[in-house]
């Protein structure tokens, strides 16, 4: 009996061999006297193909009678081609079929089952199982399962252990709304599903459990966002009687060694940045450090001289493109309609080109010399060719904008890379931060953040100012 091998395992070493192999037709090709088959699995393609009066007629009509998904179980012997595909790991050979068998018929699918497809996602969910099959979901489904593997290696390795905490729990107060479950054994009362299991952590820490981590589930009733969704996996862990620093030693080797096993990638030693210089650089408390345009604050530069918009500005700040001074007008136009956007929240942009002649001319040219536009120039460590972009107000609205705008402007110029990497820490946020509506401090991060020991002593003279203005 023949073994059943995998569409992507086959390699110029077996040329001669006779195997079977199953999968789905990806498609066919019929140049008349020749018919070729992409064969597909999850581990790949493989070429089969048939010839005109060298093949057994009945094995050519049935394969002129496939259409696409269909379910195939093929035998053949592996041959070397003469035009190779080296895109594929089996360009080198193909299959020429013996004996072909129609496993399942398929209807024509909804749309290509292809690494660019032409569904749209509502039609893609609608038929998951096909929309499986596409290679960059089963990717990414094979990434998820490399990445927990060796999550639970390394942790094994550093003295973890792993405990499954329950998902049907009593609700805590952690400031996202809570997804509930009715109690059929008790009518009106309801069971939560925990939006990170933070009291289980806490027993387990009493407990003795000193060292201990999950890859759990976690659910949110909140509004959706480009990084979160209802539910999620996060890989939970918890130390005991430890340092700032043996956390970040341990998760910092983590994090290099899943890019090492899963990727192949030493990414080194992470650099660490704190959070003002994150906020006054890039603002923004994790920034895309994979490409410089970090801020440049001209404030003192910019105000005073008669342009209303930068005289009334608490911040003028920019960034500097380089080589994008040859953006044109229409492109400049969408950039300031970009950062206009509410969800920005910018008034709107001004913008200097550096001159091959290292001119400086800008869009507020009335209101600068070409003395105060070089001074701009020297600040933002400009070159002919660069383009400056400048956005003024509130110091705080104007990062996050700004950090938008660099975002936006780094992808237009390809210095935003999917497969660069660039990690790093953001160390010493604060532990409170000041809500208006409110009128009272709200804990930054979480509330289970702990504050550095130095700072203590001003939590306990808050707290000491609160009571003595109690009348």
């Amino acid at each position: 009996m023949l073994r059943t091998h995998t569409c992507g395992e086959l390699r110029k070493e077996q040329v001669g061999q006779t195997v079977t192999l199953t999968g789905w037709v990806q498609r066919t090709r019929d140049k008349g006297s020749l018919l070729w088959i992409d064969l597909r699995d999850r581990y790949g393609i493989t070429q089969l193909f048939l010839e005109e009066g060298k093949s057994d007629a009945a094995l050519l009509a049935t394969a002129r009678s496939l259409g696409r998904e269909y379910v195939l179980r093929a035998t053949g012997v592996v041959a070397e081609r003469l035009s190779k595909n080296d895109k594929i790991a089996t360009g080198e050979i193909e299959v020429k079929i013996r004996e072909l068998e129609i496993l399942n018929p398929s209807a024509l699918p909804p749309f290509t089952i292809e690494d660019e497809t032409d569904g749209g996602d509502d039609l893609r969910m609608k038929y998951r199982y096909l929309d499986l099959r596409r290679n960059p979901v089963r990717e990414s489904l094979q990434l998820r399962h490399k990445m927990a593997q060796q999550t639970r290696l390394y942790l094994d390795a550093q003295q973890f252990i792993e405990v499954e905490t329950p998902v049907l729990i009593k609700s805590t107060p952690e400031g996202a709304r809570d997804f509930v479950v009715p109690s059929r054994m008790h009518p009106g009362e309801f069971y939560a599903l925990p939006q990170s299991p933070q009291t289980f952590k806490q027993l387990l820490m009493v407990s003795g459990f000193d060292r201990y981590y999950q890859i759990v589930k976690c659910f949110r009733d909140e509004d959706l966002r480009a990084d979160r969704q209802p539910e999620f996996t996060q890989i939970d862990c918890e130390m005991a009687f430890v340092t700032q620093e043996d956390i970040l030693t341990t998760f910092e080797g983590l994090i290099r060694h899943l890019f090492q096993t899963v990727r192949g990638i030493d990414i080194g030693a992470l650099p660490r940045m704190s959070y003002a210089d994150a906020m006054k650089y890039y603002g923004s408390d994790k920034p895309d450090t994979r490409f410089d345009m970090k801020f440049t604050e001209i404030t003192d530069l910019a105000k005073g001289k008669g342009f209303g918009v930068f005289d009334t500005a608490e911040l003028v700040v920019g960034i500097c493109a380089k080589g994008a001074a040859g953006y044109t007008r229409k492109q400049l136009d969408e950039l300031t309609e970009f950062v206009k956007r509410p969800q920005i929240g910018a008034k709107g942009l001004v913008y200097a080109r550096v001159e091959a002649d290292g001119s400086v001319k800008s869009s507020v040219d009335k209101f600068y010399s070409a003395e105060e536009l070089a001074k701009w120039k020297a600040a933002f460590a400009a070159a002919p060719g660069d383009l400056l972009l400048i956005l003024s107000g509130e110091a705080d609205k104007t990062r996050k904008a700004l950090s938008e705008l660099r975002l936006h402007v780094g992808g237009q110029l390809g210095l935003r890379d999917k497969n660069t990497f660039a990690c790093l820490w953001v160390l010493d946020f604060p532990l409170l931060e000041w809500n208006e509506e409110t009128q009272r401090y709200h804990a930054m991060h979480h509330p289970f953040t702990s504050p550095k020991r130095e700072d203590l002593a001003l939590l306990e003279q808050q707290q000491l100012r609160k009571h003595r203005l109690q009348p």
